[in-house]
């Protein structure tokens, strides 16, 4: 436990780089390129300086496997500023630390209660350890189609139909931001034994803005994936995993390092010490600016008409508990368009990056480096493609999820033998292997389940209105690997 109050104005891997670019060192080491002079053309396009910065592990500026020093520091820092037991410096993305909770705490053979509604990298993670997924299906939203949260009512019967459970994972906001009583879960599952691990690769802001859904850790969680690059400010691929205090954090660092780099990307970690610096400093203030700018963007998308960025209206109490103000999701069916169809045309013919569109909404990420400017562009695309491109919402997919039914485990069902079929001829068939839009990067389909006619239609559905649709053997997605033999009884 940490008593010490760590001056949050310190950055100590970001100091140490620094140090360490003016040391003039002569480097017989790795990186090849040394400083950019052997790869002048990639010194050109990231600059020279940020080439400089890409160093080895070595003494001055720690390791990150066994950190003892400047990593340390930062770790230490950051466990605070989040209000964690402790917390690890992730340069392999929140996929790697979702992946460590769930290799932390269960084995073969175990149970891990968790929405069906998570990202890949969590059922990635039974596919590794060759854990037991208790799959509960979240609710769905009669006008959006999106998938809601879960309910204390669910998780309180998947626990008591199955008592050997070792954890349940939950989603802390989902993509479009809303957020389960998280508090009440966790309560109810760590009063069952239960470890409870949290997703919360959209909710670095729920620790530093105000007036936010409840953050992971202060709703009392063992483990929290946080991808401070998506809200947080840090780049791409950089997180947090975050231990509450009655974790063994040298065990979770065992772990961490059975499939994280030896050769931790010091971009990535001064970056997340940056980042963490700037929001423990600054961060009430950033997310305020963040709320006025997608409030206002809220307002002036319905005014519209047609299109539905949604809030608090969303919240029923229950599945949808509570909702990140923060989020721009925009339902567009209204307009008679899928969210993949107004995704690219914003890009083709606006030049607007959005994050992602799928069969019926749309989402933008606001942060306070957004100005006013844009989002006034973005409004007046929204305007002027519904003007161009509206139609009758007619023949339109409704929802975006649906509900699986598990015949093997995901690790049984990856490594067993199996065959490709075409996807038309695979109703019936046990899937060998993942189908999923992305992002976001939830599966349409995870191995061991079973392939329907209605999960066939809708990746055809997908496919034809553009969606990235992704996972399986065949890139095509024109045929899709079964499990061979398949005569098994449903587990879940």
């Amino acid at each position: 436990m940490y008593i010490e109050m760590y001056d949050q104005s310190k950055a100590p891997i970001f100091k140490a780089l620094k140090n360490l670019k003016s040391a003039r060192y002569v480097h017989f080491d790795v990186p090849s390129h040394k400083g950019g002079r052997g790869n002048p053309a990639l010194a050109e396009l990231l600059g020279w300086e940020c080439l400089r910065a890409d160093v080895n592990s070595m003494k001055p500026v720690d390791n990150l496997c066994h950190p003892t020093s400047v990593i340390r520091e930062a770790e230490e820092l950051a466990a605070q500023a989040f209000g964690a037991g402790s917390a690890f410096l992730m340069v392999g993305g929140t996929t790697s630390a979702v992946q460590a909770m769930i290799l932390s705490v269960c084995g073969r053979g175990d149970e891990i209660i968790l929405p069906r509604n998570v990202h890949r990298s969590a059922i990635n993670a039974l596919v590794i350890c060759g854990a037991v997924p208790v799959y509960i299906n979240p609710g769905i939203h009669s006008e959006y189609g999106i998938s809601l949260g879960m309910t204390a009512e669910a998780l309180e019967k998947a626990v008591n139909e199955h008592p050997n459970a070792k954890a349940v994972f939950l989603n802390n906001p989902t993509y479009y931001g809303i957020c389960s009583d998280i508090k009440k879960l966790t309560a109810l599952a760590k009063n069952k034994g239960l470890k409870v691990l949290v997703d919360e690769a959209h909710g670095t802001h729920f620790y530093f803005g105000e007036q936010m859904p409840i953050s992971a850790m202060a709703a009392g969680a063992d483990m929290a994936a946080v991808s401070m690059h998506k809200t947080g400010g840090s780049l791409t691929q950089s997180s947090f995993l975050l231990l509450g205090k009655e974790m063994d954090q040298n065990y979770v660092r065992q772990i961490i390092n059975l499939t994280q780099t030896t050769s931790g990307s010091y971009l990535l970690m001064s970056s997340l010490d940056a980042a963490r610096r700037n929001l423990a400093l600054n961060g009430k203030q950033i997310f305020v600016r963040t709320l006025e700018l997608t409030e206002y963007a809220r307002a002036e998308i319905n005014a519209i008409g047609g299109y539905k960025a949604f809030s608090d209206d969303i919240l029923d109490g229950n599945a949808a508990y509570a909702y990140d103000r923060t989020k721009l999701s925009v339902y567009t069916r209204g307009v008679g368009l899928a969210g993949i169809e107004v995704y690219d045309i914003l890009r083709d013919d606006y030049a607007i990056q959005i994050e992602f569109g799928d069969l019926g909404n749309i989402l933008a990420i606001i942060s306070d480096g957004d100005r006013m400017l844009e989002i006034e562009r973005l409004v007046a695309a929204l305007a002027e493609i519904r003007r161009l491109y509206g139609k009758s919402p007619e023949g339109l997919w409704e929802q975006e999820y649906i509900d699986p039914t598990v015949a093997m485990s995901p690790q049984q069902s990856f490594y067993s033998p199996k065959h490709s079929v075409p996807l038309a001829d695979a109703a019936g068939g046990i899937s060998g292997e993942f189908v999923m839009c992305y992002p976001p990067g939830i599966p349409i389909l995870a191995p061991g389940e079973v392939i329907t006619k209605e999960i066939i239609d809708y990746i055809l559905y997908a496919k034809e209105k553009g969606c990235l649709v992704t996972g399986p053997h065949d890139m095509t997605i024109n045929t899709i690997q079964v499990v061979d033999n398949q005569i098994y009884g449903i587990m879940v």
